[in-house]
């Protein structure tokens, strides 16, 4: 198994960036403006993006775990094949007048090319999150970075 893994750290405190990782209106605000669902264990998160007016994708998460100030963990049930199974985690650390924020989406069958794609999409969105944390405007889908033909 492969694992895509980041670290950022963000001005703002463990709780604010838990909220942003934590709601659907956090992750509305810096992954994907297209997110629909419940943040709360046991439920389903949906997330759509598109470019250029049109859906290039979507994934459905379930919401394994959500620890206030601590960190989130979802595993993905529907989306691109290569991420069906998969885990999402983002685990919070403080670190003067840091929140740390060690990403990992864990649980990758083998490197595929698609694989090296979502790796740098994982850290242009963390990047939002940062922005969207420390200056009040992230930049979630459609108003990400575009890095290739796949977006």
């Amino acid at each position: 198994m492969m694992d895509i893994l980041h670290r950022v750290g963000i001005k703002a405190s463990l709780n604010e960036v838990y909220k942003a990782l934590g709601t659907r209106e956090g992750l509305a605000a810096w992954w994907t403006d297209n997110t629909q669902g419940e943040s709360k264990v046991g439920g389903m998160l949906q997330f759509r993006f598109s470019a250029g007016g049109s859906e290039i994708g979507s994934f459905e998460m379930k919401v394994l775990e959500l620890h206030p100030a601590e960190g989130v963990l979802w595993q993905v049930v529907n989306g691109p094949p290569e991420w069906v199974g998969t885990k999402i985690s983002f685990e919070l650390k403080q670190d003067g007048e840091y929140c740390i924020v060690l990403f990992k989406h864990l649980g990758w069958k083998e490197p595929v090319e698609f694989m090296h794609h979502c790796s740098t999409k994982w850290a242009i969105f963390l990047m939002s999150l940062k922005s969207l944390l420390e200056t009040g405007k992230g930049a979630p889908s459609p108003n990400d970075v575009k890095i290739d033909n796949w977006n």
